[in-house]
């Protein structure tokens, strides 16, 4: 039956006042139907749980209301809490991301769904157990506060050996939910649990320091601070402040990552163009680097919660748990291993099917820079040339148009020769834009939460201070930061840089063009838009680029051959 149901558009108003079309542009939309469960399902509210040090963690259970026993989907709701449903969430948070302008999109979900995790309406007529789950110290689970810590992840493994041994359980255990509730995953699937059969990590960083805190060494500043302030007590001091924002006093946190390499567990992992900032980058790292023989990649370029609760990618889930967790025979391993979205403008894209992650036959081609002429070549420039720009306000750009229809899919890598004209050290905020044959601005959903309206191809940053290169983790498309330290420059010294622009996948038609920004500043400067910012900079009068001859600065694209 349904219970709410709800329309709202943000439009840009600035946008408004110029022209309709440039509102149409601008605006995000959110329709949320929630309706109530549906019978057949027996809630059992506050089950406690208890831990090796007596702790007890308190779990919302949902299942069917007849006797056997049935697969379990646990989900770690954390500080999000599990008695905290739709009602609560969706016109107040949903409501501030549209002010921002994220568009939230459709979701049709039940009254029982905790924020970004499992429907129970949906899995639980389906023959499935949902456990939501409160983190320790937060809603009714008793201890202190913690996360991404030993205790945290061996509460959760101790949850899922709990859910396998109950007697509704059939004893497979699988895990599912978006961006926490995906990262936590990653840490219990690294533990092994026993009765863990499978993993649906949607959207989940996996490097704190890399992928979120502190991109390319450039520190977030504010999607960082107003997640602290909803989700964690206490006020912060300016000083408190001031130390999160320092990349290299934090470099502490790249050792609390989980370990990746140890997750053996079947895995469906979804990963997004549009969370460039939040998940993109440590999703596809954990999709390379788990050990499991079996996993599959769903890709798209949209809105995260929208997606996650779409019929298809419901379907999706639900054959790879039943294979797993209910040893259906329903043709699960012959599915191609990569679901793979291509994106021609905010809301046309083609999907196919490939067999690996990156593109084993991706022609990698270097776009060379030309200083004088603003442009990027396929072919060497000769002639040394230099282009500056104030790091504060202004910009570089350098743009190519194709001759023939071009797919970019996968990692791009911007190696620059710069210096800092009057600093000692620098800032570079890299953005990948597409312009149609009229040389307007093609946008797309992006820069991270669930999605903005007016979105770029791509992105990239660095702190130059940061830019030492770890040579046995770094490939010739994805540079790898080492993190330790820092090298700042002097005044007008020259070093070559490699900037890791996030994976996309991006069709470019004939006569449409490929723009690479360089800057010094925030892509989005003027609030309210945007949940994500990088103000905290370092940068300090002209920033200059050097191109041609010696200085081989080019832009690294991943182009997949036509009818490959």
């Amino acid at each position: 039956m349904l219970k709410k149901s709800k329309a709202i558009t943000w439009v840009d108003e600035r946008a408004a006042g110029e022209n309709k079309e440039a509102a149409k542009e601008s605006t995000a939309r959110m329709e949320m139907e929630i309706f109530s469960l549906p019978p057949g399902i027996v809630v059992e509210r506050d089950v406690y749980i208890t831990m090796r040090d007596g702790v007890k963690l308190a779990a919302n259970v949902f299942r069917p209301a007849r006797s056997g026993k049935f697969p379990v989907i646990v989900a770690l709701v954390g500080p999000y809490g599990k008695d905290v449903g739709p009602d609560d969430y969706s016109f107040s948070k949903y409501e501030y991301h549209l002010e921002a302008g994220i568009h939230i999109g459709t979701i049709r979900i039940s009254e029982e769904t905790a924020f970004e995790g499992p429907d129970p309406a949906y899995w639980v007529v389906r023959d499935y157990v949902v456990v939501n789950l409160d983190a320790r110290g937060f809603f009714k689970s008793q201890g202190e506060k913690q996360l991404y810590t030993e205790t945290h992840t061996q509460d959760y493994y101790e949850v899922i050996e709990w859910a396998g041994t109950q007697e509704w359980s059939n004893g497979n255990v699988g895990l599912s939910g978006v961006s926490y509730l995906a990262i936590a995953q990653w840490y219990a699937a690294s533990t092994r649990p026993p009765h863990l059969k499978a993993i649906i990590p949607w959207e989940g960083w996996s490097d704190i320091y890399r992928d979120r805190h502190f991109p390319g060494g450039v520190p977030e500043t504010v999607f960082l601070f107003d997640w602290l302030k909803r989700n964690m007590p206490g006020e912060l001091t300016d000083a408190q402040r001031a130390a999160m924002l320092d990349p290299v006093a934090n470099q502490k946190e790249i050792e609390i990552a989980p370990q990746l390499e140890k997750i053996v567990a079947p895995a469906l992992i979804c990963a997004s163009w549009s969370d460039h900032g939040l998940h993109t980058r440590g999703t596809l790292e954990g999709f390379k680097r788990i050990a499991s023989q079996q996993k599959w990649l769903y890709t798209h370029g949209r809105a995260k919660w929208e997606q996650y609760y779409s019929d298809e990618a419901v379907k999706y889930q639900e054959k790879f748990f039943d294979y797993f967790l209910k040893g259906i025979d329903n043709g699960m391993l012959d599915t191609p291993r990569v679901r793979l979205e291509v994106r021609e403008n905010r809301e046309s894209y083609t999907v196919r099917h490939e067999n690996e992650w990156p593109i084993a036959r991706t022609e990698y081609r270097k776009l060379h820079l030309d200083a004088e002429r603003g442009t990027l070549k396929f072919d060497e420039v000769a002639r040394e040339g230099k282009v500056s720009y104030e790091s504060t306000e202004e910009r570089a750009e350098f743009d190519l148009t194709f001759k023939e229809d071009t797919e970019l899919t996968g990692y791009m890598k911007l190696k620059l020769w710069v210096s800092p004209e009057d600093g000692d050290d620098m800032d570079l905020i890299v953005a990948i834009r597409k312009l149609d044959t009229a040389g307007d601005e093609v946008y797309f959903y992006g820069t991270s939460m669930s999605a903005y309206v007016r979105g770029v191809v791509a992105r990239g940053w660095l702190r130059v201070s940061q830019r030492e290169l770890d040579e046995k983790r770094s490939t010739p498309w994805q540079p790898f930061l080492t993190h330790k330290g820092e090298r700042r420059l002097r005044p007008g010294e020259i070093v070559p840089v490699e900037i890791e622009i996030l994976p996309s996948s991006t069709l470019f038609h004939k006569g449409e063009s490929l723009r690479l920004v360089v800057q010094g500043k925030d892509l989005i400067q003027a609030p309210p838009w945007g949940r994500y910012g990088y103000r905290h900079l370092t940068n300090k009068g002209a920033h200059s680029i050097y191109a041609g001859g010696k200085y081989d600065s080019h832009l690294l694209v991943p182009v997949i051959p036509v009818n490959s």
